[in-house]
């Protein structure tokens, strides 16, 4: 089992304070996502967790072990970077059983452990091929393949997908989700920016601004319950609709804020009128960006296809009671 707890962790690089007080507690196999705008400390707190940054105040634990002290790979931890890290002259196999050898398994230790895992990530047909043969997707799994075969307490992904293309990080998010599924003691811990790989692959999402986490929870859990308007405005894509001033004065609040599926498009007497600026068209679902005089443009998502153009003239409502208030301090309204 590898349960991790931080307890008031600060990371400074001189006078400027990255991490502050930073407190989790992560589960035995639950996988969790870290994630935020850039420069608010995800990869520094996944660095510090692997021992690859020293921690400048606090505690982690891994099994209930305090590790500040110990080195990254007495750790039981397997990093994967966005880079690959591939050693470009070693074929594959000897790239996913370096480590192995290093560590004195035998011959045969090393074989049946690149192979099995070779076999979980379809690399079986690549073991003999050098880096520079495989496909961005394909390097990747060598990264994972490498990461497996050391047989980890715990996983940490930095970014793995942000090289990858539209598809391919659709495939990769599916095989780690599988992956995840098949080590069922091993707590991965995964950094991303990309709102689609933290709501679909997480168990739980950390969400991180300036050093400080401002929420914990499941995915829907931060999506329709956001502890503040920050989460409000980062946690969705398309991000959440969030007005001031007279759009949010008849709700009773400072800031009010609709889910884009939350909006319908009514014939008159809705909450807001405008005109419509764009419209995206994706089958399945269409996106109207309209103009409502509220700095930029309010974006409602409609099923199917709309009979609405740009020019038109239309008036949305937020449906009963799916709309988020927030006081001025940014704090949710009950």
């Amino acid at each position: 089992m590898a349960e991790l707890k931080i307890r008031n962790l600060y990371k400074r690089f001189g006078q400027v304070e990255v991490l502050k007080d930073i407190n989790l507690d992560i589960e035995s196999g639950q996988f969790v996502v870290f994630v935020g705008p850039s420069g608010c400390g995800k990869s520094t707190l996944l660095r510090c967790i692997s021992g690859l940054e020293e921690v400048s105040e606090g505690t982690i634990e891994i099994e209930g072990r305090v590790v500040n002290d110990v080195a990254p790979s007495k750790r039981g931890i397997a990093m994967v970077f966005q880079s690959y890290a591939l050693y470009p002259h070693m074929t594959v196999f000897d790239n996913m059983s370096y480590s192995l050898k290093l560590q004195g398994f035998s011959r045969e230790e090393i074989d049946s452990k690149v192979r099995t895992a070779a076999e979980t990530l379809q690399l079986t047909d690549y073991l003999e091929r050098l880096p520079k043969a495989l496909s961005g997707g394909q390097r990747q799994r060598v990264a994972i393949g490498r990461a497996i075969v050391r047989d980890p307490k715990v996983f940490l992904f930095d970014e793995p997908l942000s090289n990858l293309d539209a598809a391919l990080r659709v495939q990769m998010r599916i095989e780690i989700a599988a992956l995840n599924e098949s080590l069922p003691d091993t707590t991965m811990i995964y950094v991303t920016h990309d709102q689609v790989e933290a709501m679909t692959m997480a168990d739980s999402i950390v969400v991180l601004r300036d050093g400080v986490v401002m929420q914990v929870g499941a995915p829907l859990e931060l999506y329709e319950r956001p502890q503040s308007l920050f989460v409000a405005g980062f946690i969705g894509s398309p991000k959440m609709n969030l007005l001031t001033g007279k759009f949010a004065e008849k709700f009773d609040a400072h800031t009010v804020g609709v889910r884009s599926e939350h909006l319908d498009i009514v014939t008159s007497d809705g909450a807001w009128k405008g005109k419509v600026i764009h419209t995206e068209e994706l089958g399945s679902d269409t996106y109207v960006y309209a103009d409502i005089g509220a700095g930029e443009p309010i974006i409602v998502r409609q099923p199917g296809t709309v009979g609405v153009r740009p020019g038109s003239e239309i008036s949305l409502a937020p449906r009963d009671n799916l709309y988020h208030r927030f006081d001025a301090q940014g704090h949710p309204i009950n």
